[in-house]
């Protein structure tokens, strides 16, 4: 059983992010939030002026003393959020909690039960339709997180789905995350700044330090170790001094919102020169990543049991703290995700360990060191459970939070045992690369954590999100963080059903369409249970580089089996669809028109496989029986016919989000006229050369994924503009050359392949509106309406009409 002192000093993390604000005469065993309620609620209460201006007055909160429940199984108290909701004076709604964000959670909970509106990714806040006169409600409700801590954030996603976003973007997001409980935020922006301060004071020049650092859609990896150096030009001092302006605003707010941001902090990567001014110092290159170029990889890591170590570590913790303030002492460090250890020594790794933490304490004496539990899963053959042993052996129980990364299908605390007493965080992952098929495993996500989190060996401590893309599936994200507010598993067709009723609120009324096809969805879709093979989001086979072999019926976790029948996902489209004719202002809902495109967007996608199996079949010259040059031809005009057909559907819905302009509008418009440089010699000049290459790196992440194609298609997308420019050319490139009959019985095609990456290449250096003529303004919901009118009666075989 976890011993009780070892629980209070996991909580003793609360009281320590903020210390500044703690009261006398309480132990650290309680999170404090005696401080002033002006204060401690100003973050919800500003978030009402932002959300709901016309009800400033018309809710009260107050914060509560902290309590604990008792884990029913182990007998260990746990500190939760706490809040209840109730009526109060002149028609008021009073909410009341033990935090912040438990007051935020508080007021989630009665807007979405009540008057049936949220705030969502890529439509914004449906706040704004709460009635002028609020509900009351029937009687006093007490909610309770079942985990102190609720989690947010891949630190891949900063560069998948958040690498150009502005302020108000973020403030969607904080504002999202709030709302949800989330109290737990990795904070990445703005980390290049400080990083870079440390390395100038350490005596490298800027020469050393803008060779070092990677892109702007491709930091993350930087972060992680796994790449250096940039490829098309070197990042501009501007994007690093913007970013870390908008890095103060994120964690202010985070902070002003009553959550504990996870910071950044010194891993231990540094510029390749290093041994230039530090002859002595003991650090190894690390691996090759994937492929990349030996300028573009081995990143240099300075061990930390080397001095150095600690004071380039010291020094990034109090520049940091010099710039956001005293606001936590958790921080995230990975040294070895899909980068392995220079040895497998159990004395080596432990070492290791501990002298990062050393470092850390050295840097901050109350540090928490988090970190991201992937490379036990993904380097599962160096890590075995001596090694892993061995590593977290180096570090005391308190001083660690680990993130199971891949929870719901590959989860690795069951393995370590609750990694031998360290406190750990069930996830989510989900999604790889911000890929956008339909795709959830909704019994797991409601049923497992809770079995963990009963489990009597269990030191399971919170609930998070960690996808690498934050793309659609929205419902799959708040189920989950719904899950940490109830002890038992949640029942998800009455969530499913709430959920609907809230995403459409505006509509005159819901028909019941809407519900019969989400409930479909629920036990299809979202319902996978062939984890053993579908792991995760599914890709289509149309994202991936053309060939006659090795696309259909891919497993791991970037599938491109459909687990699902495809006609009862018609099924569903129908009666969504259809839901509309009943109830015409459906068209008017931002939430009705994003899941219209995005159902929309699956049915055609899957509507590729047949046509695609068919071509192969019929253009087989090898393949007598099926050899058909006449049909082949037919169905290659086919599959390139419907990507178009898709691209068009895309390009009529007024979702901002389902048009490549808008990835590219976001980050051109990080340009500056202005702009302070280092010297080298392929600086950027001019703010039009730096737009070009903030466009040049979100065009490649989303394709060919480094200089020549180290991760092709990883992040693929399904976007109006990506498609007919990119994937339809290449696919009507596979058409004619496997038509000409050039292809191998293998599948090689040596011709194709070169033409292929020599349109993709080119691809990379085109500018926005040279290749296809999409306008940033989004259309009307009537050109939607009209195109998929047009498509249903064009490709009947695919909406089964």
């Amino acid at each position: 059983m976890v011993k009780k002192a070892y629980i209070s000093a996991v909580f003793a993390m609360l009281s320590q992010a903020h210390p500044s604000k703690t009261c006398q005469g309480h132990s650290s065993y309680h999170a404090c939030s005696c401080f002033g309620n002006a204060q401690s609620t100003a973050g919800i209460q500003g978030l009402v002026q932002r959300r709901l201006p016309n009800h400033v007055n018309d809710f009260t909160f107050n914060l509560t003393n902290s309590s604990f429940v008792t884990h029913a199984t182990t007998g260990i108290s746990k500190q939760n959020d706490q809040f209840t909701v109730s009526n109060g004076v002149n028609n008021t709604i009073n909410i009341a909690g033990n935090s912040p964000i438990a007051l935020a959670s508080g007021l989630r909970w009665y807007l979405t039960n009540y008057v049936h509106v949220d705030i969502y990714w890529y439509i914004g806040s449906r706040l704004h339709l709460t009635p002028q006169r609020l509900p009351a409600i029937n009687s006093t409700y007490h909610g309770s997180s079942v985990v102190p801590w609720r989690y947010h954030f891949n630190t891949v996603t900063f560069s998948y789905t958040a690498a150009f976003w502005t302020w108000e973007d973020w403030e969607l997001e904080l504002d999202w995350l709030a709302l949800r409980g989330v109290n737990l935020p990795l904070a990445w922006v703005g980390y290049e700044q400080i990083l870079m301060q440390v390395f100038q004071d350490a005596g490298f020049s800027n020469s050393d330090i803008a060779s070092f650092f990677s892109g702007p859609a491709f930091q993350a990896w930087n972060r992680f170790g796994n790449i250096q150096g940039s490829w098309g030009g070197d990042l501009p001092m501007s994007w690093i001094s913007s970013q870390f302006t908008l890095g103060k605003q994120i964690v202010a707010r985070m902070v002003e919102l009553g959550m504990t941001p996870v910071l950044p902090c010194f891993p231990g990567f540094v510029p390749m020169q290093i041994g230039r001014y530090y002859p002595n110092a003991m650090y190894i290159n690390g691996s090759q990543w994937n492929g990349f170029p030996r300028q573009n990889t081995n990143v240099s890591f300075l061990e930390p049991f080397d001095p150095l170590y600690t004071t380039l570590q010291k020094s990034f913790i109090s520049k940091q703290t010099a710039a956001y303030g005293n606001v936590s002492s958790i921080y995230t460090l990975d040294q070895y995700n899909e980068n392995n250890p220079y040895s497998a020594d159990t004395t080596y790794l432990r070492n290791i360990s501990a002298g990062t933490i050393a470092a850390l304490k050295a840097a901050d004496p109350n540090a928490v060191w988090m970190l991201q539990g992937w490379l036990f899963f993904s380097s599962a053959t160096f890590w075995t459970d001596a090694a892993i042993r061995a590593y977290l052996g180096g570090v005391n129980n308190t001083d660690m939070i680990i993130l199971d990364l891949f929870s719901e299908t590959q989860p690795q605390w069951q393995r370590t045992n609750s990694y031998y007493g360290k406190p750990w965080i069930w996830c989510e992952l989900h999604d790889y690369g911000g890929n956008m098929g339909l795709y959830g495993q909704v019994e797991n996500v409601t049923i497992n954590p809770i079995q963990a989190l009963n489990n009597a060996s269990s030191t399971m401590v919170g609930m998070g999100l960690t996808m690498e893309g934050q793309e659609g599936n929205e419902i799959m994200y708040d189920i989950l963080l719904d899950q940490a507010w109830s002890s038992t598993p949640l029942n998800n067709s009455l969530y499913f059903h709430d959920w609907v009723t809230s995403r459409y609120h505006g509509a005159a009324s819901l028909p019941p369409g809407l519900y019969t096809a989400w409930d479909t969805m629920r036990q299809t879709v979202y319902n996978n249970t062939q984890i053993s093979t579908i792991q995760s989001v599914t890709k289509s086979i149309w994202e991936l580089t053309p060939n006659v072999t090795g696309l259909l019926n891919r497993t791991g976790h970037h599938p491109t089996t459909i687990q699902y029948n495809t006609s009862t996902l018609v099924g569903a489209w129908k009666q969504f669809y259809g839901a509309a004719a009943q109830e015409p202002t459906l068209w008017d809902s931002p939430g009705y028109l994003f899941d219209l495109t995005d159902v929309t967007r699956q049915v055609m996608a899957n509507a590729f496989y047949p046509l695609y199996t068919s071509f192969v079949s019929a253009s087989n010259h090898s393949a007598n029986a099926t050899y058909s040059p006449g049909n082949a031809t037919i169905y290659g005009q086919q599959m390139v016919s419907l990507l178009s057909a898709l691209d068009s559907m895309l390009a009529a819905s007024p979702i901002p989000y389902f048009h490549l302009s808008t990835w590219i509008a976001e980050a051109r418009s990080w340009s500056a006229p202005t702009a302070t440089l280092p010297n080298n010699a392929t600086n950027l000049t001019s703010s039009s050369q730096t737009a070009s290459f903030y466009e040049y790196n979100a065009r490649n992440q989303i394709t060919l994924w480094g200089p020549t194609g180290q991760i092709s298609d990883y992040a693929s997308k399904q976007w109006a503009g990506l498609i007919s420019s990119y994937y339809v050319p290449r696919w009507q490139l596979f058409v004619n050359y496997t038509l000409n009959g050039t292809t191998a019985s293998n599948g090689a095609n040596a011709p194709l392949a070169a033409s292929l990456l020599a349109f993709e290449e080119a691809w990379q250096t085109q500018e926005w509106g040279e290749a296809y003529g999409e306008s940033f303004a989004p259309p009307q919901p009537a050109q939607l309406q009209r195109t998929i009118a047009a498509l249903v009666t064009a490709w009947p075989n695919v909406f089964g009409s």
